[in-house]
């Protein structure tokens, strides 16, 4: 029964802070008890093993995990599988079923034409294509959120009050003249 729910692709989770952590040996005794039969059942196959621990005394290095699996019965191969390689496996089905549609993954490039790229560093400039030779996007200097936001504030004071600038063109020639006159 447990042969099929792996093959179907679920995982099983060993808990072991409970184990290490609990101050009575019932407890202990209950979850090397669990993990033996889980693993003597599954084979070794399908099991993720984590700490559930509810603080850092109950957290151990991943190669102590391994040999806590080798004591349990496990080879430490699936040991090592049961640490690293299976969590991130659930991880990445549960991202898939939550980003893709019947199978279907999302498309990141949908065929269009590439950005166009810019020149690099030791690249010559080309006199009649002016607009190619500038790394940015317009020859106006960046402008901080700051200088953006008091730029639209002195725009509106300026206005009517009523016009909404959002438009960084339209507040740029402001903030240009105003650097130029600032030492």
């Amino acid at each position: 029964m447990l042969q099929l729910a792996v093959a179907r692709g679920v995982r099983f989770e060993l808990c072991y802070a409970p184990g290490i952590v609990a101050a009575d040996a019932m407890a202990r005794r209950n979850v090397i008890g669990n993990a033996t039969q889980l693993i003597r059942a599954t084979k070794g196959k399908g099991l993720i093993i984590s700490s559930e621990a509810r603080s850092a005394l109950g957290l151990r290095a991943p190669i102590d995990l391994v040999n806590l699996a080798a004591v349990w019965g496990l080879s430490t191969e699936k040991g090592r599988e049961a640490v690293e390689r299976e969590a991130r496996l659930v991880v990445v089905a549960a991202d898939m079923k939550r980003t893709s549609w019947r199978g279907v993954v999302d498309v990141i490039n949908g065929g269009e034409p590439p950005p166009p790229t810019l020149p690099h560093a030791g690249a010559k400039l080309d006199p009649e294509h002016p607009a190619t030779n500038t790394k940015r996007k317009a020859d106006l200097p960046p402008l901080s959120k700051r200088q953006a936001k008091r730029a639209r504030q002195e725009a509106a004071r300026q206005g009517n009050g009523t016009e909404a600038i959002s438009s960084k063109q339209a507040i740029a020639p402001a903030i240009v003249e105003k650097r130029k006159a600032d030492p």
